[in-house]
Formats: C-alpha cells, sequence, structure tokens
C-alpha cells in the first residue's frame, strides 16, 4: 500500500495537506525533508507567485511536490453582499473599521495557472471541489503529474474515479478546512471510515482526524493507500498561521462546519463571529466572495491577539496536535507508524 507514493520517491506514506493560510514553501520543505510529499496551496496564487513557490521548494528540499488548486465556480454576476455588511455593521462600529477593498478572490484553476503547471512539473497535481475540464487536466497529465481529486461522498469517489484520476484523498467529516463536496446541492458531512468502506478502481488517500502514526497505521490497515494530514501540521514551527490561532491548538477547543468565512462550509474552531451569528447564514455571500467584508474585521483583531473574526480551519483531532518542526513531526510519524505495525 505503501508503494503508491514511494513510486514518486516518497520516503514515508504521507501527504502534508495543502492548507491555504497555512502552508507554504517553508512548510513544504520541511514535511520534504522529513520524507513526505510536500504540498503547496495555489487557489491564492498568480502564475508568477507559484513560478516562485515552486523554485524556493526545490532549491530547499529533493523530493515530490504536490501543487493544490480549487475548480469552484466564481458567481457571474457578483452576488450582493448588503445583507451580510448590514449583519457585520455593529461589529465595524465596535472594532472601528470599515469593510475596505475586497481581498483577492481565490482562482479557480485556469488556462494560466494551468501553463504554470507544465512549466513547474510538479509530481503531484491535486484538485479540490471536482476537476478541471478535460482539456486542462489533458494538459495537467501530459506534464507527468500525478493527478488527485478529493471526495467527500461515495458518489464523489466514484466519479473521480471513472474520470481517471490516479488517486482518490477520501476527505472525511473530521477533516479540517473547507469540505471539497461538488455533487449535490448540500454538504452532507461523511465519516472517514465510511468513505474507507467505499471500494474503487484507484487507491485511497485518507484525510480527516488522523494525527499521529497510530492513526496512520489504522487508516491504512483500514484500506487507504496513504494519508494526507492538516491539522496536525498546525502547530509545526513553519506553519503561517496567526498568533491568536496557534496559541488555541492542543487546547479542549471544538470545531465546526460554518460558512460564515468564506460563503462555504468548512470546518474550524469555534470562535466569536461562530457563537454569536451561528455557524451558517444565508446572509453570507457565495463563496468565493464570502470572505470580502471580513478582510479589515480579521486583520485588525489578529493584531489586537484575537481571533474573534478569522477562519480557524482545524479538523476535530486539534487537541492532539504537537508543537514542533514540520521534518521532525514527519520522522515521528514514521517511527510511530512502524511502532504500531510491530
Amino acid at each position: 500500500m505503501v508503494g503508491f507514493l514511494e513510486t514518486i520517491g516518497a520516503r514515508a506514506p504521507i501527504i502534508q495537506a495543502p492548507m491555504a493560510g497555512a502552508g507554504g514553501p517553508g512548510l513544504a520543505i520541511a514535511a520534504m525533508r522529513g520524507g513526505a510529499v510536500g504540498s503547496l496551496p495555489c487557489a491564492l496564487l498568480t502564475p508568477e507567485q507559484l513560478a516562485a513557490q515552486v523554485a524556493e521548494v526545490r532549491a530547499g528540499a529533493v523530493g515530490p511536490l504536490n501543487l493544490n488548486f480549487f475548480c469552484h465556480h466564481v458567481p457571474d454576476p457578483a452576488p450582493d453582499e448588503s445583507a451580510w455588511r448590514a449583519l457585520l455593521a455593529p461589529y465595524y462600529a465596535e472594532e472601528g473599521v470599515a469593510p475596505g477593498t475586497p481581498p483577492p478572490l481565490r482562482r479557480p484553476f485556469d488556462d494560466a495557472l494551468c501553463a504554470a503547471v507544465e512549466a513547474a512539473r510538479p509530481e503531484v497535481v491535486s484538485f479540490h471541489f471536482g476537476l478541471p475540464d478535460d482539456a486542462l487536466l489533458a494538459r495537467v497529465r501530459a506534464a507527468g503529474a500525478l493527478v488527485l481529486g478529493n471526495a467527500t461522498t461515495r458518489a464523489e469517489m466514484h466519479w473521480l474515479a471513472e474520470r481517471g484520476v490516479d488517486a482518490v484523498i477520501a476527505q472525511g467529516s473530521e477533516a479540517g478546512g473547507h469540505a471539497g463536496w461538488f455533487l449535490g446541492d448540500a454538504h452532507a458531512p461523511v465519516p472517514l471510515a465510511e468513505l474507507l468502506a467505499e471500494k474503487i478502481a484507484v487507491p485511497v488517500i485518507a484525510a480527516g482526524g488522523i494525527t499521529d502514526g497510530a492513526d496512520i497505521a489504522r487508516t491504512l490497515a483500514a484500506g487507504a493507500s496513504a494519508v494526507q494530514l492538516g491539522t496536525a501540521f498546525l502547530a509545526a514551527d513553519e506553519s503561517s498561521i496567526s498568533a491568536p490561532f496557534r496559541v488555541l491548538l492542543g487546547t479542549g477547543v471544538t470545531t465546526q462546519f460554518t460558512n460564515l468565512f468564506s460563503g462555504r462550509e468548512a470546518q474550524g474552531i469555534r470562535n466569536r463571529l461562530m457563537r454569536e451569528l451561528g455557524p451558517i447564514r444565508t446572509e453570507v455571500p457565495a463563496f468565493p466572495y464570502g470572505s470580502n467584508a471580513l478582510a479589515l474585521l480579521r486583520a485588525h483583531a489578529e493584531a489586537d491577539g484575537r481571533g474573534d473574526y478569522s477562519p480557524l480551519w482545524a479538523g476535530t483531532s486539534v487537541a492532539r496536535v504537537r508543537a514542533m518542526g514540520a521534518e521532525a513531526l514527519v520522522r515521528r510519524l514514521v517511527e510511530e507508524l512502524r511502532a504500531a505495525r510491530r
């Protein structure tokens, strides 16, 4: 089972998840030095930024690299944000800020990003929220990359396998960050164990609630070919999360799915905004526009040491994360995996 990632040079059956807001070249380099597949979150990058980050990783580590992209549809015209901004008005007044200029939107995979992939020639390209169109996908394959698709349901697992992905990332309901659902009208969380029980024709990479080597051993024994870890890397020295986010790791916090921070369901630590407004609001503009109105509130609070308006993306295992360098963490995980197998 471990052989799937070994074929591209990984020394461990582990992919470091491409966490926007936490990941970047430093985290990918450290994970690769430990023997895992490193990942870069690319949905917020321009082609030029992508090329620069890939070059930085290649200069810092040897090993397989995964570039992750979103395949969402951007609403056109842009949704009306007035109801959401009105709901946030008391917070603007309290913090003394205005909505301000919207930040750059998350970009769906397109021709320009595909050209950047062709130039970078990563070992792996993974997609969230489905797959790009057939022409773009063919170009990614021609560039020599393994193609991974993210599934949150049995139906999505089969859909991806039927379209010839090299492996399916089974994202259980325990996983932090954006749920990658793309079939059906609503997100319906499915535990990882149920996804692993489904048999498909391609390897399965398990994600969600996996924090230590014993977790990895159990997951591989349940049929996964490898694992993808995100929450476990949040406390790594190389993680770029904010200070108020970092102090919550390893504590007795709870997580919940919410659409408040992007317009689409994602799992994170409950904070003030989620408690006071509730985790799901119909006023939030559709993804990816949902984050616009919170940008300055978030920045203001984080500068004050608070995560009141921040997306604190984390999975259900957040209380068990361990603070250390990502290279040391991967090596520790491999040692624990070997011990659990013995």
